[in-house]
């Protein structure tokens, strides 16, 4: 609801330049809507005419709160690991597998409590958000493995390497949502300019971000 109503706004005339509406709603949204709440009930319903209409609204309405809880999970597994006060954000873009691409992943994510099958599971090995940016190939299996090495890098370093519990990192979020905190703002005229991506005019991003410009790949 949020991006649909961002797509609308006026206002936001950057996020149409990076998602069209008519790609938005065609492409992602309607297949999905009529997947969904249109074929998979009407099939229900013309199948088992007896009963076919009060099997239609409970399938509607056990999508319905299947897709509330699935967007309530990726929200905490996935957004509380890219939002709070200690989290750094960037306004231009580096290119991949560079030095400073490596540091932006992990000072521009978090990763939740892990080591155990049954937490990591429940996250969807989401909270090795850290692992999971800089080694994006990996499998998920090999984060357990990957984590307390790559932890080890970081502190020889000095690099931060933030892990906290989900509900900590799900309060910080909300601080940055209302406008208690904000994100940190990373000094990127310090990384090396050999690590830029494209000319220096046309590097700047509309909003501060962790990402690399992948176009150089």
């Amino acid at each position: 609801a949020v991006t649909v109503a961002s797509m609308l706004d006026p206002s936001r005339s950057g996020i149409r330049k990076v998602v069209k509406p008519s790609e938005l709603f065609f492409d992602v949204l309607g297949p999905m809507f009529f997947g969904r709440y249109v074929a998979i009930p009407s099939t229900i319903a013309l199948l088992v005419p007896s009963v076919g209409t009060s099997f239609a609204i409970h399938a509607v309405t056990n999508l319905l709160l299947a897709e509330l809880l699935t967007n309530v999970h990726s929200f905490i597994t996935i957004v509380t690991n890219h939002a709070g006060e200690d989290v750094y954000a960037f306004d231009d873009a580096v290119r991949p597998r560079t030095g400073s691409f490596y540091v932006r992943q992990v000072i521009g994510s978090v990763n939740c409590v892990a080591g155990s099958d049954t937490v990591d599971f429940m996250h969807g090995f989401l909270n090795y958000q850290i692992e999971h940016h800089v080694w994006p190939n990996l499998s998920m299996l090999q984060y357990q493995r990957g984590a307390p090495r790559l932890k080890a890098i970081c502190e020889r370093h000095g690099v931060p390497y933030i892990q906290e519990n989900v509900f900590e990192r799900l309060r910080k979020t909300f601080d940055i949502m209302v406008g208690q905190t904000t994100m940190r703002a990373f000094p990127t005229e310090y990384e090396p300019e050999k690590d830029k991506a494209g000319d220096r005019g046309q590097r700047r991003l509309g909003k501060r971000t962790n990402y690399a410009d992948n176009s150089s790949q």
